[in-house]
């Protein structure tokens, strides 16, 4: 063993030699190395580098969408409050107040369309819209979904950028998100953040809800404006936080409505007037405590089909009064309000999945959603 010791040792000596020599040589010489290789070599370990390292700016994002993020002006009709007149012993109907409001909006097309949320506008007997470069217009009133609390406008002035949009359903929790509206009138603003969540429901902030979670700033004003990624493309549409809700004040806590949805949103009024949404075509009723013990029903948690459309989707899959739907694609039913969420987000020809239980019976049924009796007027 020592003799292995002893001839490491005297190895080792001019090993260590050479190497510092040639790391020297490297250093002080380096026209005797092929320089190409060596470039190469560099780039790609800053490349490496730098595919790691966060942003220390986003101004470039901001540059890119803040042109296609408008400003909303609006004026209400306010109906005021009767007064009591003491001295006539009688109450008095005052004037109706004008009352001026501000949102935003995104440009999403060369030829003017514009996104925004319905309560933005909604009552305005007067709006205008502001872009950042100092031009203003009036807009048009294509169409709204108040199931949604959407509103398509449309503008008419050249040379108009329209934002990149982005996708959604690959964003993730902990990305940073940009925020641009115009809060509280002051101007075009941006607030940071990140994703809190994704696929958010049941808030009561719309009928139809799956909702990006942020944590960027979203103050009275910024309704309609864009959540942006670190790049500049277009994830949703600004609706609200939670202090506009019954929750009370949870200021931090805002949400958005994914862009996919806001695009095929626009694509459903331009065509149908309308946005249009896949249709089963049954009544049914919550699964509660007492219609478990009433009807001895098997199940907690599901909807009871209570009617059924004559030749609708659900009429033709088979389903029948009486019938139990747990689970739709495999995401499971616990209320009306579930359900209806997840056909919000079908479209009319999509073939759905069915978890149904008949008496004792676990059935799965297979249904092709129509566009149903509303969307055909």
């Amino acid at each position: 063993m020592r003799q292995i010791y002893q001839v490491i040792a005297y190895v080792s000596g001019p090993f260590l030699f050479g190497l510092v020599c040639a790391l020297s040589i490297m250093l002080f010489f380096p026209e005797s190395f092929n320089l190409p290789i060596q470039q190469r070599l560099t780039e790609m370990l800053e490349a490496k580098v730098n595919e790691h390292l966060e942003p220390v700016s986003y101004a470039a994002a901001v540059d890119r969408a803040a042109p296609s993020v408008v400003n909303i002006y609006t004026l209400r009709q306010q109906p005021a409050r009767p007064r009591y007149n003491s001295a006539f012993g009688r109450y008095e109907n005052p004037q109706q107040q004008v009352l001026p409001t501000t949102g935003s909006g995104v440009v999403v097309s060369e030829d003017g369309y514009i996104i925004t949320n319905l309560h933005v506008i909604e009552w305005a007997t007067e709006i205008r819209v502001a872009l950042q470069d100092g031009r203003d217009a009036e807009p048009q009133i294509v169409g709204v979904s108040k199931e949604d609390d959407m509103a398509i406008l449309k503008i008419d002035l050249n040379n108009l950028q329209p934002i990149e949009i982005g996708n959604p359903d690959e964003a993730r929790v902990g990305d940073v998100v940009l925020a641009i509206g115009n809060p509280f009138g002051v101007g075009q603003t941006v607030t940071q953040g990140i994703i809190s969540g994704t696929r958010r429901k049941g808030l009561k902030i719309s009928h139809y809800e799956n909702f990006i979670q942020t944590d960027a700033a979203i103050n009275p004003g910024n309704s309609g404006g864009a959540l942006i990624d670190a790049n500049g493309r277009l994830l949703g549409i600004n609706i609200g936080d939670l202090r506009q809700t019954y929750y009370g004040d949870a200021s931090g806590i805002g949400f958005a409505i994914p862009a996919d949805r806001a695009i095929q949103a626009l694509a459903d009024i331009i065509e149908h007037g309308r946005v249009v949404r896949g249709w089963l075509g049954v009544t049914a009723l919550d699964i509660n405590p007492q219609v478990v013990k009433a009807l001895n029903l098997r199940v907690d948690d599901g909807v009871l089909i209570t009617d059924l459309y004559e030749n609708g989707p659900a009429d033709v899959a088979g389903l029948i009064t009486g019938d139990i739907v747990t689970a739709i694609n495999g995401e499971p039913v616990t209320s009306m309000l579930s359900a209806i969420q997840e056909f919000g987000e079908l479209r009319p020809g999509d073939v759905v999945l069915i978890d149904i239980m008949r008496g004792e019976q676990q059935l799965q049924l297979e249904a092709v959603l129509s566009a149903g009796p509303q969307a055909i007027q």
